[in-house]
């Protein structure tokens, strides 16, 4: 398998990344991390996410937060919506590209959103039926797809089938999520390989947390499998609210300084990105989680 010459990055930090911050978050400062973040390149931000506050209190004021942003031609600023409610939500606040997710594992699907997995999946019917009307762009996720933190080992063909029902009912794209960061290369090129029987390899992505130390591994495992999208969050940003002991998405950084040394084209400027992650992490107040920021940072 031929390694991809152009990879695309998914940056979720203003949404994966910030949701599990304790602090509240400015309206004001969630829209200067977007418009750096657009600055610096980036052709795809998942902005906010359009869920009950109650839940996530961190997604509060995500219409707001759309409502600000300096929009860059040729950027997609995307939103999660998890049910009809959100995505109409979204819908008001001018957003033309929505995810909806899944969980390969079905105690960590009842657990996260309280329903089973093919529970879930009806949920997201009407919404894609709703987007096809509104001729909105909808991407798929699927969480634990390498483990999960209640059942352990997760089976890639059960991957694999949940993927392939999201393309099936339309999502333009799936994203394959090791939300606990257990995965190894191994195991990713395994993953990868089942579910491209099912969903074509350019319809796939990743996304990585590195809670092992293993993200920036599974990257490159990933695109030895032809596959050219990835999910990452300015300096590492995230975890996940369900997932006890899981850390920080893969650093946007690291994975763009691999990249560029395989030669690789994304069209970011890495200067600028590791700007927008230093100044979001001295507003949160803590320590930038990308090595290569960190490194570069400490050279300037």
């Amino acid at each position: 398998m031929t390694i991809p010459k152009k990879v695309r990055l998914v940056e979720v930090g203003p949404r994966d990344g910030l949701q599990n911050e304790k602090q509240p978050i400015s309206v004001a400062d969630k829209v200067r991390l977007v418009d750096d973040l657009s600055a610096a390149g980036l052709g795809y931000i998942e902005v906010g996410s359009f869920v009950s506050p109650k839940w996530v209190p961190q997604m509060a004021g995500s219409a707001e937060v759309f409502a600000q942003i300096q929009r860059q031609a040729g950027v997609v600023y995307g939103a999660l919506t998890p049910n009809m409610k959100g995505f109409e939500a979204a819908v008001e606040a001018g957003v033309r590209e929505v995810a909806v997710f899944a969980a390969a594992s079905e105690a960590f699907s009842q657990k996260n959103i309280n329903c089973s997995i093919s529970e879930s999946l009806a949920r997201f019917v009407p919404i894609m039926d709703a987007a096809r009307a509104h001729g909105i762009s909808v991407r798929g996720y699927v969480s634990c797809v390498l483990g999960c933190p209640y059942e352990g080992a997760v089976a890639p063909e059960r991957v694999a089938s949940v993927a392939g029902e999201l393309f099936a009912m339309g999502c333009y794209e799936v994203s394959l999520g090791d939300t606990i960061g257990t995965g190894t290369a191994g195991a990713t090129r395994r993953l990868f390989e089942l579910a491209a029987a099912q969903v074509p390899r350019d319809k796939l992505g990743g996304h990585f947390h590195d809670t092992y130390g293993q993200a920036l591994a599974n990257v490159y495992a990933s695109l030895q499998e032809g596959i050219s999208v990835f999910d990452s969050s300015v300096a590492g940003l995230g975890g996940c609210p369900y997932a006890k002991g899981a850390t920080g998405n893969v650093a946007s950084e690291d994975v763009l300084y691999l990249l560029e040394g395989l030669g690789i084209h994304t069209g970011i400027d890495m200067d600028r990105l590791i700007d927008a992650g230093q100044r979001i992490c001295e507003v949160l107040g803590k320590a930038n989680g990308s090595r290569v920021a960190r490194a570069r940072l400490a050279s300037r």
